[in-house]
C-alpha cells in the first residue's frame, strides 16, 4: 500500500500562510485592532423620566454625586453607593451612607471645585438644587428628579422603579415597591371612616398648615383622610396659622412636621410647642389623635424608607 507523506516544501508554504495570517487573499485583522473596537463600542443605555423631560443615560454609573435626599434615601436602600452629597444634612437614617461620601456643598449652593474633582459619572438634583441645573449639567450628566409635589405615593413608586432600572437592581426595586404598595393599601383601609385631619408643620415656636394642595396633600389625597380645613392656601412652606386657628378647625387629627427638629435648629420641639391651652382644646389632643411625622417628611419626602415610616405610623395610630 503506497504511504502518503507531507512535502517539507508544501508544509513550509501553509505555515508561512498561517504566520501571516493569509486565507484566500484575506488578511486577518490585527489584535489590537480588535481590542479598539471592542473598548469603542456604546455603552448601554436606560431613558429616565425627569422634570425636565425624557433623558437618556449610561446604565449603572459608577460614580454618582446625589444632591437630592429622597433619592439617595432610595439610592441607599437599593445598596447604590454614592461618591459625593451635601454632608450637613440632618437625616438619620442617612448618615451611614452620608460619612463615606465626599462632601459637595450644600443642597443650595454645590461646591463646584469639589465635584469637579470627582469626575461624578451621573449627578442627581431635585427643586432644592434644581436652579444649578446648567451649571451641574457642564459637570456631568445631570437628573431632575423634582417631584410633581401631589402624588407623594405614586410619584415615589415611580422614582424607586427608575432607579431600579438605572442601576440594574430591579429585583430589589420591585419587592421593596410590593412592599410599600401593600402598606399603602393597608393604610388607607385602617383610616377609613375615622374623621378628619389637619397638617400642622411647627418651625420655631410658629405654625402653619398644608392642605390638599400641598407638598404634604398625599395625607388627604392618596392616604384619604379628610381634610377639617378644605380653604387653606398652598405655599411652600404652608399658610401661617395661630394656636386660635387650630382650636376653630377642632381636627379630629393632628399631623405634626418638626421643621425645627428636621434642620437641627435650636428652639423647641414641636411637642412642646403644641402643649398649650388652646391645642389642648381640641378633639384631636383630647382623643391623643396627635401623629408625628418623620423628620424625613421634610427633606426626603417619596423616599421609599421615609414612605414606610410615616405609612407605618399612620397604620398603627389609626389601628390603636
Amino acid at each position: 500500500m503506497a504511504t502518503f507523506r507531507w512535502k517539507p516544501v508544501a508544509l513550509s508554504a501553509l505555515v508561512l500562510s498561517v504566520l501571516m495570517g493569509c486565507h484566500d487573499g484575506k488578511t486577518e485583522t490585527p489584535a489590537s485592532d480588535a481590542s479598539q473596537a471592542v473598548t469603542q463600542a456604546p455603552a448601554a443605555t436606560t431613558t429616565i423620566h425627569t422634570a425636565r423631560g425624557e433623558m437618556t443615560v449610561p446604565l449603572n454609573p459608577a460614580k454618582v454625586a446625589v444632591f437630592d435626599m429622597t433619592s439617595l434615601d432610595d439610592l441607599q436602600a437599593l445598596g447604590v453607593p454614592v461618591i459625593g452629597a451635601p454632608k450637613k444634612v440632618l437625616v438619620p437614617y442617612l448618615q451611614q451612607t452620608l460619612e463615606t461620601a465626599n462632601n459637595i456643598g450644600t443642597l443650595f449652593e454645590p461646591d463646584l471645585e469639589a465635584l469637579n474633582a470627582l469626575k461624578p459619572q451621573l449627578i442627581i438634583v431635585s427643586n432644592r438644587t434644581a436652579p444649578k441645573y446648567d451649571e451641574l449639567s457642564s459637570i456631568a450628566p445631570t437628573l431632575d428628579m423634582t417631584d410633581s409635589g401631589q402624588d407623594l405615593i405614586k410619584d415615589g413608586l415611580n422614582l424607586l422603579d427608575s432607579y431600579g432600572k438605572l442601576f440594574q437592581q430591579e429585583p430589589k426595586a420591585r419587592a421593596l415597591h410590593e412592599q410599600i404598595q401593600k402598606l399603602f393599601t393597608e393604610t388607607q383601609d385602617a383610616v377609613k371612616g375615622k374623621g378628619n385631619g389637619l397638617i400642622l408643620l411647627v418651625n420655631g415656636g410658629k405654625l402653619s398648615a398644608f392642605g390638599p394642595a400641598s407638598r404634604f396633600g398625599w395625607i388627604h389625597n392618596e392616604v384619604g383622610i379628610p381634610a377639617a380645613d378644605t380653604q387653606i392656601q398652598a405655599a411652600p412652606h404652608g399658610q401661617s396659622v395661630s394656636f386660635e386657628y387650630v382650636q376653630k378647625v377642632n381636627p379630629d387629627w393632628l399631623f405634626i412636621i418638626d421643621r425645627t427638629s428636621a434642620i437641627g435648629a435650636e428652639g423647641k420641639s414641636a411637642q412642646a410647642v403644641l402643649n398649650n391651652d388652646l391645642v389642648r382644646q381640641t378633639k384631636a389632643w383630647k382623643a391623643g389623635h396627635v401623629v408625628y411625622l418623620s423628620a424625613a417628611s421634610y427633606l426626603a419626602a417619596g423616599g421609599v424608607q421615609q414612605m414606610k415610616t410615616d405609612l407605618t405610623n399612620i397604620k398603627a395610630a389609626f389601628t390603636n
